[in-house]
């Protein structure tokens, strides 16, 4: 067995060897549901796609993925358990992917827990399943990229709630610089209309939009891809100094 798939499975079933697993994917189900049908009326809506779901798992995020990762690097430096860690025949590299897997494991089962709306909309209704299984792929991915952030923030610190702060201010600025409120915000102060437009091409929003709505596009895979790689060698970096 190799030493990511090793470390892989003892970090991912770490997750459910306490009641957080549990009261995270309760907390996220709720709160999920909680905006999708009391806030947005999903049910007086006629939406057949689950967009506003989607739309609502991809903001709560913004907290939630720093509360699942916050853990990964942060809690290891603090028992000083990664010393250890790296005594053994496993790379940085190896240990980093890992760890990131075994999170993007575990938000990803939190996005598939919403599964449930599908089986209600189907039975309530006809689906438009093209933007519904596109739109899932593209959350599962962004939720890739948010852990992949969230685990370069556990390495800066040894502090579990100084990590959750950096990550959780970094996935609210990866979220918001995307809508259309920032770009207000930001022609409202004078700045250039092309610096909210390159600013918005960073944010998670703007790439799922397309997925969301039926519409899977190379470019918006790469993004997210290339977000998980170099937050990844910035973690591996940051580890070795």
């Amino acid at each position: 067995m190799s030493p990511i798939l090793t470390l892989f499975k003892r970090e991912f079933l770490g997750y459910f060897r306490s009641p957080i697993a549990y009261v995270f994917l309760s907390l996220f189900l709720f709160f999920t549901m909680i905006v999708v049908w009391l806030w947005f009326r999903f049910f007086n809506s006629n939406d057949t796609t689950l967009t506003v779901l989607l739309y609502t798992v991809t903001a709560l995020f913004v907290l939630f993925a720093p509360a699942a990762g916050m853990r990964l690097w942060s809690e290891e430096k603090r028992s000083g358990t990664w010393e250890l860690l790296f005594t053994m025949p496993i790379s940085v590299m190896d240990a980093v992917i890992a760890k990131f897997l075994a999170g993007w494991a575990f938000v990803a089962l939190a996005v598939l827990s919403t599964g449930t709306m599908i089986l209600t909309l189907a039975y309530l209704g006809e689906p438009d399943w093209g933007p519904v299984f596109t739109g899932y792929f593209g959350v599962v991915l962004a939720s890739g990229a948010f852990m992949a952030v969230c685990s370069l923030a556990s390495a800066l610190t040894r502090n579990q709630v100084i990590s959750f702060v950096i990550g959780a201010a970094a996935c609210f600025l990866l979220i918001v610089t995307g809508l259309s409120i920032f770009d207000e915000m930001m022609n409202n102060l004078g700045f250039p209309v092309w610096v909210s437009d390159a600013l918005s091409n960073f944010s998670f929003i703007t790439h799922v939009d397309g997925m969301i709505k039926g519409i899977i596009t190379l470019r918006d895979v790469v993004f997210f891809l290339s977000v998980m790689v170099v937050s990844l060698l910035l973690t591996v970096l940051v580890l070795e100094r």
